[in-house]
């Protein structure tokens, strides 16, 4: 990163114009040399003459630069072999990217941005375990935010299974927030790459989240939200895919959970109803019966397989599956919602289970 590129990082602009000026001028020294030591009226009204010219400062440049040494922060232009292609479809898409880790991925088969309540539930919490757990055996990318709730549980369940992803923040790189994910977030640096727009310093400031999540949605093929209240920040990243032309879904979720309230209307408006990892593999083109492996992928596989051994055509009463198995009601429960998901047993009234026979 030289330092006209630091120093047009410094230029308070906004992304749009920034990328209007690489364009009309191809590189920042260019903008430089004639909106700075030039001043060439031709190309420049006064007002931006003042803003390119102001935002020059040889100690701040320094600062940026031995932050980003000391961080061991790397940076990426727009013009660069390597930038996320799908970032450049749009016309609001950061001319700078700092990052650590490995963003070469992010240019490798499908990325899912997955996004939800930091207020979740049991119900989001297993979802968003299980759906992520798929979608990394079948070697897609996740995207997320790094925030608490649903953004967390996406980032653990890919990293635990040995998954790509990459987490987008609302500020420097070098400010970890939130505080507590100070551990997942040096392991999202091994296994994937976190990246943001903004210089090393930043603070997470509430206005940054929304600029942030552009990012979110534009880095992903489709969006998912998992849980959302009428007023998550999470629907923003939703409507920002849908002017972006990206296909949304979201998970249903009860009637009275307010944290379902957001995606039930999401659904309600037209997004795609999420009721199985199925439904996005049919949306992505993926035939999961040849890219999945055909052995049970649950949380606890032994179990799973254990559970669906004894179940068959004929309905199986939970007491019963109790009684055979000796497992823990807590965990047969959360293993037998796994296999809902994936469509390989189902429930009946009456807390009746059945075998689904096209399990794969």
């Amino acid at each position: 990163m030289n330092d006209y590129d630091i120093w047009f990082s410094l230029v308070k602009l906004s992304p749009k114009i920034k990328l209007k000026l690489i364009n009309d001028f191809h590189n920042t020294q260019q903008i430089w040399y004639y909106g700075v030591r030039n001043k060439k009226t031709e190309y420049f009204n006064n007002t931006l003459i003042n803003v390119l010219t102001h935002a020059w400062s040889d100690k701040e440049i320094d600062n940026v630069r031995r932050n980003l040494e000391t961080n061991e922060i790397k940076s990426i232009q727009y013009y660069e072999d390597g930038y996320p292609q799908k970032l450049k479809n749009y016309d609001d898409a950061p001319y700078t990217l700092f990052y650590k880790g490995n963003i070469m991925p992010l240019n490798e088969g499908y990325n899912i941005s997955v996004v939800g309540s930091r207020k979740y539930s049991n119900y989001g919490k297993d979802v968003t375990k299980i759906i992520c757990s798929d979608l990394c055996a079948s070697k897609v990318n996740i995207i997320s935010g790094m925030a608490k709730g649903i953004d967390t549980f996406a980032h653990e369940s890919c990293l635990t299974n040995e998954g790509y992803t990459c987490a987008v923040l609302g500020s420097g790189l070098d400010v970890i927030y939130p505080k507590e994910n100070y551990r997942i977030f040096n392991e999202i640096v091994q296994k994937g790459a976190v990246i943001s727009e903004f210089l090393p310093g930043t603070p997470p400031y509430a206005y940054n989240f929304p600029q942030r999540n552009r990012i979110i949605s534009a880095l992903g093929d489709i969006i998912i939200v998992i849980e959302a209240g009428e007023k998550s920040g999470s629907l923003i990243t939703a409507n920002l895919a849908l002017e972006q032309g990206k296909d949304v879904m979201a998970v249903p979720g009860s009637i009275f959970s307010f944290e379902s309230k957001g995606t039930n209307k999401l659904i309600k408006d037209g997004a795609f109803p999420l009721t199985s990892s199925n439904d996005i593999f049919e949306i992505l083109g993926i035939d999961i019966k040849t890219e999945k492996n055909t052995t049970v992928r649950s949380l606890n596989s032994k179990l799973s397989e254990k559970i669906y051994s004894i179940i068959s055509d004929s309905p199986l009463h939970i007491n019963d599956i109790i009684r055979i198995t000796s497992i823990d009601i807590k965990q047969l429960y959360e293993v037998l919602f796994e296999m809902q998901i994936k469509n390989e047993v189902l429930c009946l009234a009456g807390n009746y289970y059945v075998r689904v026979n096209d399990k794969i």
